[in-house]
């Protein structure tokens, strides 16, 4: 198979495992509640709790599968998960208690991190010069996962609460099924790891890749500031909206709709364009600070028309992701991309256990009973403020031009 129809395939999957994801998010908090008997307060305590499940499993797991990957190649990896992804939701569909669904979520949390074998797989047969654009594919491959899941999930999910997750288990095992045949191995032999070694392959272990490559631990921050401002908009958005605009389901819906079409044709019409004409710093820093001023112009924003606004430009923070992940795989060797790339997941999984509790505890603040401030997109300034931080970090780590590293500094 020729590298084009390679990363087709792995552009394949990951709009199939996002697909499939966003397709049970419509349903999978009123099956919560239908098994909770109707108590919507018990279901909304209960889905908390999956959602800090699935980002715990990622944090753990997303280094053990690069690793992994790394010694045994990332096709069986990225297989193996796929199948695994796709009987876990079958599993769910036939859940006969809410703790069978909550099992079948931590599955899926450790299935979903082979995301990151997929990018070390774009990284292995991707020349240096070039991965910024491949990493928009995959990124453009997320936004468009997210725009048609959802709706796919309401339409079925009208039909019935299950067919979401039977249609989702299919989608899965059936693009599994079609790379047994043709996706190849992107890590030759002579390029693996030797051994598995388990102190590694934990989120804390993984860390001494980070200390021995200079320059990574600052991108490292910034992928993490970056993950955690991005935890502000999927915690506080459908509430902050429908408090300070009054927007109903279907607003809220359509919004995030046209936040997912901005971010596709950014992640696969801009990117390579963008790093053709300024470089990956410049690239990086710029969708740095475009994230801010989206965040920001959300936070003020005093109508709605002028959140809608914000939307492309907010968008344009799609441009750091591919640029971001450019740079890092430049830093380290061939052996290692399994295992830094499980460190970012790892990063998305804690800023998803921490950043929700943190933004959705600032908004409930500045509503609260004698708050001076009256400030309810607060959460989202905060964010930005967050992403001016990352910036300002990502300039000064990425003053050096940058080689490919295969060594400790």
């Amino acid at each position: 198979m020729k590298r084009s129809a390679s990363i087709n395939y792995i552009f394949i999957t990951v709009v199939l495992d996002v697909l499939s994801l966003g397709i049970v998010i419509p349903v999978l908090p009123k099956l919560v509640e239908a098994f909770l008997g109707g108590d919507t307060g018990r279901a909304a305590q209960f889905y908390g709790l999956f959602g800090t499940a699935w980002a715990a499993m990622q944090f753990v797991f997303s280094p053990l599968l690069g690793t992994l990957s790394d010694r045994f190649g990332r096709r069986p990896v990225i297989l193996l998960s796929n199948f695994g992804l796709g009987f876990d939701y079958i599993l769910m569909a036939l859940a006969p208690t809410v703790w069978w669904l909550f099992l079948g979520r931590i599955f899926s949390g450790i299935c979903g991190a082979s995301w990151t074998t997929a990018a070390a797989y774009v990284a292995d047969i991707t020349e240096p010069e070039k991965r910024a654009g491949a990493f928009g594919r995959i990124g453009a491959a997320w936004g468009l996962g997210f725009v048609l899941g959802p709706a796919l999930g309401g339409v079925l999910g009208g039909i019935d609460l299950r067919l979401p997750f039977w249609v989702a288990a299919g989608l899965t095992l059936a693009n599994a099924a079609y790379g047994m045949f043709v996706l190849p191995e992107s890590l030759p032999a002579e390029r693996r790891t030797h051994g598995v070694d388990l102190k590694r392959a934990n989120p804390l272990g993984a860390l001494g890749l980070v200390r021995a490559h200079r320059g990574l631990t600052s991108l490292v921050s910034v992928t993490f500031l970056y993950w955690f401002a991005h935890q502000a908009l999927t915690s506080v958005f459908v509430l902050y909206t429908g408090h300070r605009y009054g927007w109903t389901a279907t607003t809220v819906g359509l919004t995030l709709a046209l936040v997912g079409v901005c971010n596709v044709i950014v992640q696969a019409g801009l990117v390579r364009t963008a790093v053709r004409r300024f470089g990956e710093r410049r690239t990086l820093i710029t969708g740095l600070l475009c994230g801010a001023a989206g965040f920001i112009a959300y936070g003020l924003a005093p109508t709605a028309q002028w959140f809608w606004a914000g939307v492309p430009v907010f968008a344009l923070m799609g441009l750091q992701g591919p640029a971001m992940q450019s740079l890092m795989t430049r830093r380290v060797g061939p052996s290692e991309q399994g295992r830094l790339q499980g460190i970012n997941g790892s990063l998305q999984g804690i800023t998803g256990m921490i950043g929700p509790p943190f933004f959705a505890g600032i908004f409930a603040w500045v509503l609260g009973p004698g708050i001076g401030l009256r400030l309810p997109g607060a959460p989202f300034v905060l964010a930005g403020g967050a992403l001016v931080v990352a910036a300002i970090i990502a300039e000064r780590a990425t003053r050096v031009a940058v080689g490919v590293t295969t060594g400790a500094s």
